[in-house]
């Protein structure tokens, strides 16, 4: 079993036409070819190196991480002398990929890493969630290695980045009893020590993913009689150095082999990560990015695995004599858990190549300097990546935990047994919409792009790139100039919403973002559609959905 070739969906975003140009420029033009042996000399060349990697984390994720799945859940992890022990499957997960040379892939090549762009980062993360779920989550964390790569000094980078590469692995330690969504009241206290040359961390962290790790991203308040996010700064903790106590693992409802620690730091030494007073403004934020586009894709890999149980099943679970998903009410169940997957995925590596692009030309601005046109480019492309985050994690996270919740009932009272993958899936998902940031909070930032005209923007310009599509003659063009029309039609309908809140002076916040997001998904699923019809009925359907939601938001708004 290959979680990546038996998707066909993957391979299909992992050549999407942008995809070539974040390949060019993730290689700087390809001027590592010549210097190591794995540098592409073209992005034909880049792009067939991502697709075997994708195809090695499809492997190991379908013959290793699955099939140990339902034992991690059993067994779970557990203490033992101040250590964190996996559970054996988890362990068995984590050699695998670290001996396969998958951990740090998107580092640099003078790292030793596979310099990966962050598109075929975030498919593998929805490669290994559809495994596991809750392993994905100490698979993700090696997100910790971007942010040493890209804020620490070199002689951090030098001394932790080729420990990551190795399979070290990490936690970033940012919750406490009192500072959970409002991380700006974080009191963990970080002293300078001259005498040692290094920091020390005192006081308690809560919540801690991976809370054992070796290495821990930690989040500090460094400046005395300060109480906000600009007295607050970011540190490197090696486990090895001593002082951090793992006082507890948390009994969650999910995600059992993913630990999550409450740890005790005790003149625990440690570097500083950048620059003082940075680190949350800064550092921390950018982590919390890439960690909620992580969640999307974990949310999305759940959903997958959902949707295949539950049509598994159905197609095997005779009633009346036939199959049950030959019932119609079934058959519905299962066309919206295709239809909510497929747009999330879209969704997804949108804004996966979106940021691939940007984090690219920040790279690049460490080189030399960007022309006009260049930073132009990279202002737009994080504009949209920025709008698209909250979006992506606020939908795919929802709409996993639903298309979990239709996967039982779709087992009926065996979904209800735990002899069936379904039940863990129903656990594993509903941490999706609270963790790296709730639904609500994702709201709040998604406003700022319906603010600031971010996504009408983002709808015009695929409306103009449908146009185009039918213009060179595409097929399916009287489908998708049907469709195409009744999206136009919804956006009408969002004006129409937007007038009638702003009128009455109610904040709808979360009616318009959903509104929104189904406008934007139908457009870049019949984006889609224009490469391969085989999306065109979830396109189909999801707008059927979305105009439903719509006139529900404005009745609720009227009302």
């Amino acid at each position: 079993m290959n979680f990546y070739s038996d998707n066909e969906s993957l391979k299909f975003y992992l050549n999407h036409p942008e995809m070539k140009k974040a390949v060019t420029l993730k290689e700087m033009n390809f001027a590592d070819h010549g210097k190591y042996a794995d540098a592409p000399a073209n992005a034909e060349e880049g792009l067939e190196h991502y697709d075997l990697v994708m195809d090695l984390v499809g492997e190991i994720s379908g013959n290793v991480l699955a099939p140990n799945a339902e034992s991690v859940d059993q067994e779970g992890p557990h203490i033992e002398n101040n250590e964190v022990v996996y559970a054996k499957g988890t362990t068995a997960n984590h050699e695998a990929l670290r001996d396969a040379g998958l951990y740090g892939m998107t580092l640099p090549r003078q790292y030793d890493g596979l310099n990966l762009g962050y598109v075929p980062n975030v498919m593998a993360a929805e490669i290994i969630s559809r495994a596991d779920a809750g392993f994905a989550n100490i698979w993700g964390l090696q997100e910790c290695a971007e942010t040493v790569n890209e804020f620490a000094c070199d002689e951090l980078k030098a001394k932790f980045l080729s420990r990551i590469r190795k399979g070290d692995t990490c936690s970033m330690d940012l919750t406490e009893p009192d500072a959970g969504s409002d991380l700006q009241a974080v009191r963990l206290k970080a002293t300078w020590d001259e005498a040692s040359n290094c920091w020390r961390l005192n006081g308690v962290k809560r919540f801690i993913t991976n809370g054992g790790a070796q290495l821990h991203l930690v989040l500090a308040r460094s400046e005395e009689r300060t109480t906000d996010g600009r007295g607050l700064s970011y540190f490197l903790y090696d486990k090895a150095d001593g002082g951090l106590t793992v006082r507890r693992l948390e009994n969650k409802m999910g995600i059992h082999g993913s630990p999550t620690a409450e740890l005790v730091f005790k003149n625990a030494p440690a570097q500083i990560v950048g620059d003082r007073k940075l680190g949350l403004i800064k550092y921390v934020m950018a982590l919390m990015n890439g960690a909620r586009l992580g969640v999307a894709a974990q949310s999305v890999g759940l959903a997958e695995a959902a949707y295949r149980e539950a049509k598994l099943y159905a197609s095997q679970r005779e009633q009346f004599g036939k199959t049950i998903d030959q019932f119609p009410l079934v058959q519905d169940l299962l066309r919206d858990m295709r239809t909510k997957t497929d747009a999330s995925r879209s969704l997804l590596y949108e804004t996966a190549r979106k940021v691939d692009i940007t984090k690219s030309y920040e790279a690049i601005m460490k080189t030399r300097s960007l022309t006009p046109e260049e930073r132009k480019d990279m202002k737009e492309n994080s504009r949209i990546a920025d709008a698209l985050t909250p979006m992506v994690k606020l939908m795919a996270a929802e709409w996993a935990n639903q298309t979990a919740y239709d996967s039982i009932q779709v087992h009926g009272g065996s979904g209800f047994m735990r002899e069936y993958a379904c039940e863990r899936l129903y656990r594993d998902a509903r941490i999706l919409t609270i963790y790296e940031g709730t639904s609500q909070l994702q709201v709040v930032a998604a406003v700022k792009g319906i603010a600031g005209g971010t996504y009408l923007k983002c709808i015009e310009d695929y409306d103009a790139q449908v146009e185009a599509a039918l213009a060179a003659g595409v097929e399916n063009a009287e489908e998708i100039k049907k469709l195409r029309a009744q999206l136009q039609k919804m956006i009408e309908d969002y004006k129409a919403l937007e007038a009638a809140a702003k009128q009455m002076e109610v904040c709808p916040d979360r009616r318009l973002t959903e509104s929104l997001a189904y406008i934007v998904m139908g457009y870049l699923l019949l984006l889609d559609s224009t490469r391969c019809g085989c999306f065109l009925e979830s396109c189909k359907n999801l707008i059927v959905m979305g105009r439903g939601e719509i006139a529900k938001h404005s009745a609720c708004v009227m009302q």
